[in-house]
């Protein structure tokens, strides 16, 4: 039982009917219909099932089942847009800013390895930070949480602003930021990757600036206006004995 929408698995079903068109594949010759086999890779997106398993369950061998699951995504990613067209469709709809984060997604152990920044042979997908081995995905958000672009997968042992930049996600955020006035939100790790990605504003370590921020802030504030006519009796300025009430 899987809680998928029947259409889902129809549109699905119907990417791999054309994709098989293209390759040139006769009918009859596959061990799964499009359907069945747009069913098995939602179970695998849902589940996240082990592949033997699954295999077993649709009746196929587990080198099938990787080569379908495999297919299947491959479908999927070509209907993706790009990030500049994500980005215009995002502030067409009206958004006022966009959410630019970044998630190490474990992986399997890989042997490719690569030179660190002090020279030392490292593994490529091995993250220091998660101590594990993963892929660094970078996704660009609505405001409500709805991804609107994900990238391909680089390795773990680069940090978010590094694959951002390498991506040309930063450059793209800093664009729409100039000619949508779309804005993007990020975590610390994002600082000082442009104008067009806001990020938090660390606390002052001195006590002097720290005091001339909240000078900054508290005259920023709207303040109340003291009435200049007599006060009604009903009215409740003539009961308050509250501190913000000292007219």
């Amino acid at each position: 039982m899987v809680d998928v929408p029947r259409e889902l698995v129809q549109h699905l079903a119907r990417l791999l009917y054309a994709q098989r068109r293209a390759c040139g594949t006769r009918r009859g010759t596959r061990a799964l219909t499009c359907f069945y086999q747009a069913l098995m890779v939602l179970v695998w997106f849902r589940k996240a099932e082990d592949m033997t398993l699954l295999a077993v369950g649709f009746g196929i061998s587990r080198a099938t089942a990787y080569r379908y699951r495999d297919e299947g995504i491959t479908v999927l990613a070509a209907q993706a847009t790009d990030l500049h067209t994500a980005l215009r469709r995002a502030a067409a709809d009206g958004w006022s800013h966009v959410i630019l984060d970044g998630k190490l997604f474990d992986c399997d152990r890989l042997t490719e390895t690569t030179l660190s920044v002090k020279g030392d042979t490292i593994d490529a997908w091995y993250s220091g930070k998660h101590r594990e081995f993963g892929a660094n995905i970078q996704a660009v958000m609505r405001p409500d949480g709805l991804p609107i672009w994900t990238s391909t997968a680089m390795p773990g042992h680069l940090h978010d602003t590094s694959c951002a930049r390498e991506l040309g996600v930063t450059a793209a955020l800093n664009w729409s930021a100039a000619e949508l006035d779309l804005p993007a939100l990020a975590d610390s790790g994002y600082e000082s990757t442009g104008h067009g990605i806001k990020t938090p504003v660390k606390q002052p370590t001195s006590a002097a600036t720290a005091r001339g921020c909240v000078r900054i802030i508290e005259s920023a504030r709207p303040r109340r206006r003291r009435p200049t006519g007599p006060v009604a009796s009903g009215s409740p300025l003539a009961v308050c004995c509250c501190s913000c009430c000292s007219w």
